[in-house]
């Protein structure tokens, strides 16, 4: 993966605890609302909904740590969060004052500042990267039957713990430099008043486009460099009492986006919609006020900004030039409000009780103008630069009203439709969601069709690279990319294989069709000799969880891998990884060799037969270096299961212990 790519694996991961920072918003904001200066001490009810809010506020290191652990280990597996726990307490008990002093042999009070920073969230991302990265290469580790209990996942805290130890020990003394230039970066823009809020703004908008505004939020919102506006803004007479938060300026960082999500954007909204072409109208104008309606209420923006941010850059960059006017602007006059979430209409009334909040009323004053701001100058730009915005597009670009397939809006038709039009199941990778985009790792990208993604409701198609696209699709993005995920694995051969390497469709005539009515009871041959693996017991997910289907697994000891049943090869991946094979009975097999093998790229595989083969039980299909998988591969355990399970009645009789491949039975198929 290229870096792009990972730092945008990243950014993905820390979605999943920056969404909690809604609850804290909602629970502090009616805290601060019932009691809005005693803080809880003039009210039970307001003490208990502050301090639940601050539960959150307080922990987001910990957050991070556990958060980006989850949301980047490659199952989405609770092993991967616990180890994201363990490393980082062991890690931030390693560099905390008292363990500084005694390690390196100082007083006390000579230990760097830095340390007492050391429960920071940017050290949380680290131990969460870490432990995320541990968790995918050693989760599917075997050790010795004597040690066979510490074997895969619980293996990986283990190894976490461990890692710490030696991480520990360079940032003793690279963080004291670290913290100190971060210190002096948000010192710089803090020294620069209002118009370094400006500059920030800017360039928060300028790198939404590569989803890196998260690392720069950091800095700002959170007490990377000591600024942690959003905490400071959201404990409001706390942090008051406490010289956290100064009235006027904590909050400045916040203030001015509410101008621009709540106004601005809708306005950009108003001009794109009169742009468009009479015909096309209808389709921009539920576009748009779908999308203006989410930056008002909720300040997520992204739905609106994508539509135009590729096909019109020189609008993004006049929307990141605003938004760091209207930052300034705020922060000049010391009109404040702050977020827990994003700067819409929920966080505005949220924060009028906040004691740290201050002329609320003139942001919304502040907002009409930046109403008309937008309007015109995106109106006039799109005019007078033939801007491609949408209902702006050529007629061979954009999609005539009636060219558009009825396609319905309930989930499962749009999850059918995305599949299709990305070049289907074969071409998928890795599916995965931010909070309106579909972010999608394909073998390759030219074949997703851009027009068909516009007409199905999308707002934009971000082809990062060959092998990685975005599709801004609202806030349905998870709800369709987890449906898209259950279909891939539960329907279709060629889909039911996570992670599978590049492979062509298989051409119709390429197979020898069998009998497609499932009908008789199926015997399966052990397609390779070694001792016998339950389901549950594989290192991964799919498997484990028998989302690919029923059957059992094989520790290999034999180089040949054989066909368990007579059937027809629909498909063997380039990687020669794994093969599909449609037994005559209509059973759908999958022989899976090796976790995580494709990453291989074939090393350790030879193919022996082609994709749509006739096969007789015991042919050979596929030669294994035994002692080279051994060595590179996750783990060589192999799973063989029936993928369209619900098309028999059961799979019974197991066997178990030590197998020959051609010889023992394996399983049973019962038919209907």
């Amino acid at each position: 993966m290229n870096i792009l790519g990972y730092l945008q694996k990243i950014g993905r991961a820390l979605m999943v605890p920056v969404a909690t920072l809604p609850a804290a918003a909602i629970l502090m904001g009616i805290g601060y609302w019932i009691d809005p200066n005693g803080w809880g001490s003039n009210s039970a009810l307001a003490a208990f909904l502050i301090k639940s809010g601050a539960a959150i506020i307080d922990n987001m290191s910990i957050l991070f740590a556990v958060g980006i652990a989850y949301g980047m280990s490659k199952d989405k597996d609770g092993a991967a969060a616990l180890s994201g726990l363990v490393g980082y307490y062991v890690l931030t008990t390693l560099l905390s004052p008292g363990a500084v002093s005694q390690i390196q042999g100082i007083p006390l009070d000579q230990v760097p500042k830095a340390f007492a920073k050391i429960n920071n969230q940017f050290v949380g991302i680290l131990v969460g990267v870490i432990s995320a990265e541990l968790y995918n290469r050693f989760s599917g580790v075997e050790l010795h039957k004597a040690l066979a209990f510490f074997s895969g996942r619980r293996l990986v805290p283990i190894v976490t713990s461990v890692v710490m130890l030696v991480v520990a020990f360079p940032l003793m003394y690279i963080w004291p430099l670290v913290f100190n230039g971060l210190v002096h970066f948000g010192e710089s823009i803090m020294g620069m008043g209002p118009l370094g809020a400006g500059i920030y703004a800017f360039f928060n908008r300028l790198l939404i486009p590569v989803g890196l505004h998260h690392a720069l939020n950091s800095v700002f919102w959170f007490d990377v460099a000591g600024i942690n506006d959003i905490p400071n803004f959201l404990g409001g007479a706390k942090s008051l009492a406490e010289g956290k938060a100064v009235l006027g300026v904590t909050g400045m960082y916040q203030a001015g986006f509410f101008p621009i999500m709540m106004f601005g954007l809708p306005g950009a909204a108003l001009a794109i919609y009169h742009s468009a072409k009479p015909q096309n109208k209808t389709r921009v104008a539920s576009l748009m006020i779908a999308a203006a309606f989410a930056a008002f209420f909720t300040g997520v923006t992204e739905p609106l900004e994508f539509s135009f941010m590729f096909v019109a850059p020189l609008l993004y960059l006049l929307h990141a030039v605003l938004t760091g006017l209207s930052v300034y602007i705020a922060a000049s006059m010391q009109w404040i409000a702050g977020f827990g979430f994003s700067a819409g209409l929920v966080d505005l009334v949220l924060s009028t009780k906040n004691p740290l909040a201050k002329d609320i009323l003139m942001l919304i004053v502040q907002g009409f103008a930046f109403f008309a701001i937008y309007y015109f100058s995106f109106r006039f730009a799109i005019k007078a630069f033939n801007l491609k915005t949408p209902g702006q597009e050529d007629e061979e670009e954009g999609a005539a009203e009636g060219d558009a397939s009825p396609v319905s809006g309930d989930t499962d038709s749009l999850a059918h439709a995305y599949i299709a039009l990305i070049g289907g199941g074969a071409n998928v990778v890795a599916i995965d969601a931010c909070i309106t985009r579909l972010r999608l790792t394909l073998n390759d990208t030219a074949g997703v069709d851009e027009a068909a993604a516009k007409r199905l409701g999308a707002s934009g198609v971000i082809k990062l690279n060959k092998q990685n696209v975005q599709i801004i699709v609202g806030p349905k993005a998870e709800l369709i990319a987890t449906r898209m995920t259950q279909l891939l694995a539960g329907k279709g051969i060629s889909a039911a294989i996570p992670a599978a390497a590049p492979a062509a469709p298989v051409a119709k005539a390429a197979v020898a069709a069998p009998a497609q009515k499932v009908t008789g009871d199926l015997v399966l041959l052990a397609p390779l000799s070694g001792e016998v693996v339950t389901l549950l017991d594989v290192p991964d997910a799919a498997f484990s969880s028998k989302a690919v289907g029923e059957g059992l697994a094989i520790r290999p000891s034999s180089n040949l891998v054989l066909a368990p049943v007579d059937g027809v090869i629909a498909k063997i991946f380039n990687t020669n990884h794994a093969f599909a094979l449609i037994a005559d009975n209509g059973a759908e097999l999958i022989v899976h060799i090796g976790l995580d093998t494709v990453k291989l790229g074939g090393k350790g595989f030879t193919r022996l037969l082609e994709q749509g083969s006739r096969v007789k039980a015991g042919d050979a299909v596929l030669e294994l270096d035994l002692e080279y998988l051994s060595q590179h591969a996750v783990s060589i355990i192999s799973p063989i299961v029936l993928s369209n399970v619900d098309q028999f009645d059961s799979v019974a009789q197991f066997a178990t212990g030590h197998v020959e491949a051609g010889k023992t039975a394996l399983y049973t198929i019962k038919a209907k």
